[in-house]
């Protein structure tokens, strides 16, 4: 099927308004999967982030490092990556510098490629670097959900193409994620909106819901970061999973459910930090190493 035309407008918008614009361009590239039938209970919905929430460590790093390994880009690109990486995965919290950098990153390996082409390296990354690491007492709470007969969407700033991945190999319902603008299937560089990030996630929600028919009152969320206050705060059932310090502080005040799936989290902060810059740097200069090899073999 031929990808539909996508496009962002001309004129500069607000960050509440950019905001409000990738929510609703997310909510409407949301697949709903048919196969799974109608719901026995079609008012009730689970929204789960991605990263650090079901997947340990950020999608969009897993991504791009596949991509990678495919010479999207530059091994001196996926250094910056790697720090961002190994600092996300230890301390847990998200700078919003490290998102937008991603966010700009991510739109120049893409500009040029292809929806399909991305879809298509989406589903074979996710099989050989993603699907090791999802929490497994996070799918169990995705699965609940579903043998309830509720549906179960996740909201992500990862590009929806991935997204979509993810969701389809769990056998979720859908997934919003960001959307990056495209013309007849091929990428501009440009997103609709903003990335999928904080606001833009309640948005989201928010038009998920207005169009499904669902009460939000009903429905339950999942995030490991305070940046998701927004959208963990318009449901009537919030979780907290590996969440940051100051959302652990929310959640506790507020009387909110608190899941944390690390082992040895304070105790081996300092070493897991070291160990995984040392193997994110590690993987991309071998990585760039074997390329360069094969572009100027001996």
């Amino acid at each position: 099927m031929t990808p539909q035309r996508r496009k962002a407008p001309s004129r500069p918008l607000d960050l509440r308004q950019r905001s409000a614009l990738a929510g609703e361009a997310a909510a409407a590239n949301a697949e709903v999967e048919e196969a799974l039938g109608y719901p026995a209970d079609p008012t009730s919905a689970a929204f789960f982030d991605v990263d650090n929430t079901l997947m340990q460590g950020a999608s969009i790093f897993h991504l791009a490092r596949g991509l990678h390994r495919r010479e999207f880009f530059t091994t001196r690109q996926i250094l910056g990556a790697a720090w961002k990486q190994a600092y996300f995965r230890v301390v847990g919290v998200e700078d919003p510098a490290h998102v937008a950098d991603a966010r700009s990153s991510a739109l120049s390996f893409i500009a040029g490629h292809t929806v399909e082409e991305l879809e298509a390296l989406g589903r074979e990354i996710f099989d050989e670097a993603m699907a090791h690491r999802i929490w497994p007492g996070t799918r169990a709470l995705a699965q609940l959900h579903l043998d309830q007969g509720q549906r179960v969407w996740l909201v992500t700033a990862a590009p929806i193409e991935i997204a979509r991945v993810i969701a389809q190999r769990l056998g979720l319902t859908g997934a919003m994620g960001t959307v990056a603008e495209h013309v007849d299937g091929v990428y501009t560089g440009r997103l609709v909106g903003d990335m999928l990030h904080g606001p833009a996630k309640a948005e989201a929600v928010r038009a998920l819901a207005e169009r499904e028919g669902l009460d939000l009152a009903r429905c339950s969320a999942y995030s490991d970061s305070f940046n998701d206050l927004p959208m963990l705060s318009m449901v009537g059932d919030a979780c907290a999973i590996n969440p940051d310090a100051r959302l652990r502080g929310h959640a506790r005040a507020h009387g909110w459910r608190i899941r944390d799936y690390r082992t040895g989290r304070k105790a081996a902060r300092a070493g897991v930090f070291a160990a995984g810059v040392a193997g994110a740097v590690s993987g991309a200069v071998a990585a760039g190493v074997a390329l360069r090899g094969r572009r100027h073999p001996a």
